[in-house]
């Protein structure tokens, strides 16, 4: 971060907030979309015993986005039920 001359003290202490928060934020949403897509591999292969251990592991991971305030609680939500959805329809073919 390159400082200029003139530019507040607090000016700088925001930007570097931000910074840190950008990369805090980026590692959070990086693990959810990637067990994302991990569940939708998963499913994709047809593999019931891989979705249901993947299951709450993904539900867990998103909601941990939700609390920290990464993704919205409804996206969270939206997602949430789609997995459940896509997941039980698997397990379903799997058994039947």
């Amino acid at each position: 971060m390159a400082t200029i001359k003139g530019t507040k003290k607090q000016a700088r202490k925001r930007h570097r907030q931000s910074l840190e928060r950008r990369m805090r934020n980026r590692s959070v949403r990086t693990r959810v979309r990637r067990q994302m897509r991990l569940m939708r591999a998963a499913m994709a292969e047809g593999d019931a015993a891989k979705v249901k251990e993947l299951l709450p592991e993904t539900i867990s991971v998103i909601d941990v986005g939700w609390r920290k305030g990464v993704i919205h609680r409804n996206t969270a939500a939206r997602y949430k039920s789609r997995m459940a959805r896509q997941a039980q329809a698997v397990i379903a073919g799997e058994e039947a």
